[in-house]
């Protein structure tokens, strides 16, 4: 164990650990928050006092703290991001020497009941944008269909990720991998039109680079494009979000005959497996479609 492992507390350890996710691994601050929040009530629960030696932790330590998040009815997807703090800090722990063996290597998590994420119909969109929209509005709309990007990338996009020549924006996911990402007309002429609107706002404030701007001329929050779109939800009668309208993009090139690997590229997923769930969502749809006719 390295000198500086033995003279660290608990606390230095994770803060080294969350400054690794953000430097190296490029995760955002509402996760490392998430991550940090997690670390803390593990130790707190474990009853782990700053100082004492971390080499003392054992399995069984692990095991109990997973049978108390279970008792308590939490649910499984956070336990199991729950878990994943853990066992990533003592990963790092272990890497870096300050433990000798990683006492949570045999942890495993729930099994996660397997959701097909929610899609809308081609139809349903196209009711949505035939609503009376704002151009910012449209055009959030037409970009997250368009590109099926994040809401996180959408965010983060600036006016030179933006080649409306060629109909392609480059977005930075998650890691800042970057990706190149095709756009249709009809986008195109959407940021175009907000653009246009965009400069007035950039003349009267000293804007950042961002594509989308509040009233402020900051950066648009993502708060904000949530509420724009649960309330754009409402006109079709459902509870979306911006992901729902990421599934649909994802799920509608596949029934088009898309093939799963540019699917893939796409959206960014680093495993195809992760695509491999809008297989069943596709197969899903078209089984419904054929019942409908019919009846």
């Amino acid at each position: 164990m390295s000198e500086t492992g033995e003279n660290q507390t608990i606390s230095q350890n994770i803060s080294d650990y969350l400054t690794y996710l953000e430097m190296e691994r490029g995760l955002s601050l509402n996760t490392i928050n998430a991550y940090q929040s997690d670390l803390f009530a593990f130790f707190e629960f474990i009853g782990i006092q700053e100082g004492i030696e971390l080499n003392n932790l054992k399995r069984k330590d692990f095991s109990s703290y997973t049978k108390h998040l279970a008792k308590n009815e939490i649910n499984p997807s956070t336990i199991t991001r729950k878990i994943a703090s853990i066992k990533g800090l003592f990963r790092y722990l272990c890497h870096k020497r300050i433990i000798k063996v990683n006492p949570s290597i045999s942890i495993t998590p729930p099994k996660l009941p397997k959701r097909l994420p929610k899609v809308l119909t081609e139809s349903e969109l196209e009711k949505i944008l035939k609503e009376n929209l704002s151009i910012e509005e449209y055009a959030i709309v037409e970009l997250l269909y368009s590109a099926g990007i994040r809401v996180s990338e959408l965010t983060q996009l600036e006016l030179n990720n933006i080649d409306l020549a060629q109909n392609m924006i480059k977005v930075f996911g998650k890691g800042s991998k970057e990706r190149i990402v095709p756009i249709g007309k009809k986008c195109s002429t959407a940021l175009k039109n907000y653009i246009k609107k965009r400069e007035l706002i950039a003349l009267k404030y000293d804007s950042k680079p961002y594509l989308f701007l509040n009233e402020k001329g900051e950066k648009i929050s993502r708060q904000k494009i949530y509420r724009i779109i649960h309330s754009l939800g409402k006109t079709i009668g459902k509870d979306i979000s911006p992901h729902t309208i990421r599934h649909s993009f994802a799920t509608h090139l596949l029934e088009r005959g898309a093939d799963l690997r540019v699917v893939q590229e796409l959206l960014g997923h680093s495993s195809i497996v992760t695509t491999q769930l809008y297989t069943h969502v596709s197969k899903k749809t078209l089984r419904e479609v054929y019942f409908n006719i019919n009846k």
